[in-house]
């Protein structure tokens, strides 16, 4: 009895993390403007994180660069003041290559949750196949009942928030000029 016991629980903890895996898909699904059939885990989202600050960084260390090379120019002037100027700039400069440094350590924690999740999604994943999604649904029903909870309807403000996307999955602006084309427009409604 102690080892049906122990099962039960077990499953019954499985059934949490899978309905809370799945909660977090659908939460993003809604957040990225996609179904729950299609949506971005969230592992990817972390990673598409990862990759749009390390954009940002080099871009702005392309710049910074770009700005160093002006400074020295300025200083082959050889004026007093320019050269106190261009003193200033350049301890600027380096505060902002030195702050720009956030992104390699964000990017490296930010790669541990991201192996987490995946670890713990893949664990959870095997788990539901080995038990049988007919059994896991039966442990679900359980828990409901016991938690006195049913499902509940999503707040349908949720469904209006849209924030940026990865290039991979964004509509192309030439795309979007295609919708609002008045050639095509004039076909619609002739």
């Amino acid at each position: 009895m102690v080892e049906t016991v122990d099962e039960d629980l077990l499953k019954k903890e499985l059934v949490g993390l899978f309905g809370h895996l799945n909660k977090m898909r659908r939460e993003l699904a809604v957040l990225q403007g996609h179904d729950a059939g299609n949506f971005l885990t969230v592992a990817d989202t972390l990673d598409a994180i990862v990759e749009n600050t390390e954009n940002a960084s080099n871009a702005i260390l392309e710049s910074m660069e770009a700005i160093d090379e002006q400074v020295s120019e300025l200083r082959k002037l050889d004026n007093p003041v320019v050269s106190a100027v261009c003193e200033k700039i350049t301890d600027r400069g380096n505060q902002i290559f030195e702050a720009c440094s956030f992104q390699d350590l964000t990017g490296q924690r930010i790669t541990k949750v991201v192996n987490s999740l995946k670890f713990i999604e893949d664990r959870v994943n095997t788990m539901v196949r080995m038990w049988g999604k007919e059994e896991l649904a039966k442990v679900v029903e359980e828990v409901r009942r016991e938690a006195g909870t049913e499902a509940q309807e999503e707040d349908p403000e949720k469904a209006l928030l849209h924030g940026p996307q990865r290039d991979s999955v964004a509509n192309k602006q030439e795309d979007i000029d295609k919708l609002f084309s008045q050639d095509d427009i004039d076909k619609l409604f002739g």
